[in-house]
């Protein structure tokens, strides 16, 4: 497990699939938001591609994020489009309804940060969030990603158009917590 301050990235395990889906993929508000395509319902039971892990995929690494005080399921992460030739991987996350709030996100990002860099041995990191995103903008602020620009109108979601923002970090301009 990657620990940071508050949380810890680990494996995914097959009891947090069906409360990661019914937390995060079935609100269908919170999906929308998360996802590029349109929300649809999942049956119960069977291989949910946005969260079983195949682990012969190498450009895409989801984590389950637990608290570290008594390692409770609290969200999930994943560094996906991993580019090993370009040495660049983006930064995802989701964190279930009731953590959020708490500085879990800045944490995850913080790890993710040092998994891509020092584990990796990746140069850039990037994310991409929707620009009303504030919580995810400050977590990503905070671990020092720059804004880079914004793409009007490029995210469909719930029936309006939405602009993204795109941040990056290189890991020289990184500054790694002393603890992940």
């Amino acid at each position: 497990m990657l620990s940071g301050n508050k949380v810890g990235l680990r494996a995914r395990h097959d009891d947090d699939i069906p409360v990661l889906r019914s937390e995060l993929f079935d609100d269908v508000v919170n999906a929308s938001r998360a996802e590029g395509a349109p929300w649809r319902p999942i049956t119960p039971g069977t291989d949910d591609p946005r969260l079983v892990v195949n682990d012969k995929e190498q450009g895409h690494v989801p984590f389950s994020v637990v608290e570290l005080e008594g390692n409770t399921l609290i969200g999930a992460a994943t560094l996906w489009g991993i580019d090993n030739h370009n040495r660049s991987a983006h930064v995802g996350l989701g964190l279930l309804p009731s953590c959020r709030g708490k500085g879990y996100g800045t944490d995850v990002v913080a790890v993710l940060c040092h998994y891509g860099f020092v584990v990796r041995g990746l140069q850039r990191l990037q994310i991409e969030t929707l620009s009303d995103n504030t919580a995810m903008l400050r977590s990503a602020e905070r671990n020092g990603f720059a804004r880079e620009g914004v793409l009007r109108s490029s995210a469909w979601v719930l029936g309006e158009f939405m602009d993204q923002v795109v941040l990056g970090l290189l890991t020289a301009d990184w500054k790694p917590d002393s603890k992940a």
